[in-house]
């Protein structure tokens, strides 16, 4: 990374800048370009292994794909908020970021329900109570985080007193 004074090496960090996120974009390999979707999803952390969670139809490009290869590139980010500098006339953009590989594994029937229980907790809806019929046409994707680095761009240097943030979100 070449601005190591924003990267974000603390792992508790990292998954607290994942809770505050809406949506994940994965992107798979697909020949001579990827393949790039957002993506609702949920996470957990077993024994300091993080893991996403993500549901689908059961047929579809993105699962032809992932079937041909498992690795994934995902990102996602929030805190949005531009920086205007009015004295200088020039403005950044505030925000916080993941970015991180891993693999797919498809969830057993046996256990899609926990794994949707899951990705309902993301969007603090872990207690509806939803139709589980509807699994049946659900596919449901696991992704064992390999390697993942996050950044933040928001701290104020003394040069930056003139600065206005506005809230993206």
């Amino acid at each position: 990374m070449r601005r190591k004074d924003r990267e974000i090496t603390d792992f508790d960090e990292i998954v607290s800048i994942m809770r505050k996120c809406d949506s994940c974009i994965i992107a798979l390999n697909d020949g001579d370009f990827p393949y790039v979707v957002p993506m609702s999803f949920g996470l957990s952390v077993e024994n300091n292994q993080l893991y996403l969670y993500f549901h689908c139809a059961n047929e579809g490009r993105k699962l032809d794909i992932i079937r041909k290869d498992p690795h994934v590139t995902f990102e996602m980010d929030c805190e949005h908020n531009i920086i205007l500098y009015e004295e200088r006339m020039s403005c950044t953009m505030g925000y916080a970021s993941v970015i991180g590989h891993g693999e797919f594994e498809f969830v057993c029937n046996e256990d899609k329900f926990d794994a949707l229980k899951i990705l309902m907790k993301q969007y603090h809806s872990e207690d509806f109570k939803f139709n589980t019929n509807m699994m049946k046409a659900t596919t449901v994707l696991k992704l064992r985080v390999f390697d993942i680095v996050g950044k933040r761009r928001n701290n104020i240097h003394p040069e930056e007193k003139t600065k206005t943030h506005i809230s993206l979100e």
